[in-house]
């Protein structure tokens, strides 16, 4: 075997400054991305309500509007990161088995699905921004009420792309680092980028029935 294969190297030892050990270093990273994600939940948790209150107010208006939503794009997306979800808990446990061939084609699979659902995402905005589905002059629907469903709509289902655009950044890092044997697989970072990921998901599966199926039972 060369000695310059750099795919030969063993990985850095998982332990980065500043923390003295493996235990304490694990346990630091849980807590920051807990805190992190409980601020991401009461984010969108808050945007949550505020539709359903508005749902309230204006029943007939969002129930309207809720049937121009694409329910087959939007169950199609519910089935790629409900899919990608189980890809990355894969991935993720197979990277503290240290399971590097595994770990490996979880992340690629999560990569390909979180692309997908962001291609299917921005197939059906085209379609909605075609139909004038957008805030402003020349909506279709005569209700102005209407006009703050899509608000939310396009302002949620936006912010959540970003989210899902930032978790693949990290997902192609991390995996790029874990094939080139740069991070040792035992590493935190692969648990939380799986938390952060399924997060992501969570909050999708809230945003599904919310924005596609409201108004269609």
């Amino acid at each position: 075997m060369s000695a310059a294969d750099p795919h030969a190297a063993q990985a850095p030892d998982p332990i980065r400054e500043p923390w003295e050990s493996f235990h304490r270093q694990r346990l630091g990273s849980s807590l920051g991305i807990w805190i992190f994600l409980g601020s991401e939940a009461m984010l969108f948790g808050g945007l949550i309500m505020a539709v359903v209150a508005n749902r309230a107010l204006h029943p007939e208006a969002f129930a309207a509007a809720g049937r121009e939503t694409d329910v087959v794009l939007g169950t199609l997306n519910t089935a790629i990161l409900l899919t990608s979800s189980l890809t990355m808990a894969i991935a993720a446990e197979a990277a503290q088995a240290e399971l590097r061939r595994t770990a490996l084609r979880g992340f690629a699979l999560t990569l390909l699905l979180g692309l997908a659902f962001l291609a299917v995402k921005g197939f059906e905005y085209h379609k909605d921004i075609a139909e004038h589905l957008v805030p402003g002059p020349g909506f279709p629907l005569p209700d102005p009420a209407s006009q703050i469903f899509f608000g939310f709509y396009w302002g949620m289902t936006a912010l959540h792309a970003l989210h899902m655009t930032a978790g693949l950044i990290v997902v192609g890092w991390l995996s790029w680092q874990a094939w080139t044997r740069r991070r040792a697989l035992r590493s935190p970072a692969y648990e939380v980028v799986g938390l952060y990921w399924h997060l992501v998901d969570i909050v999708w599966v809230f945003l599904y029935p919310l924005f596609y199926l409201g108004g269609r039972s």
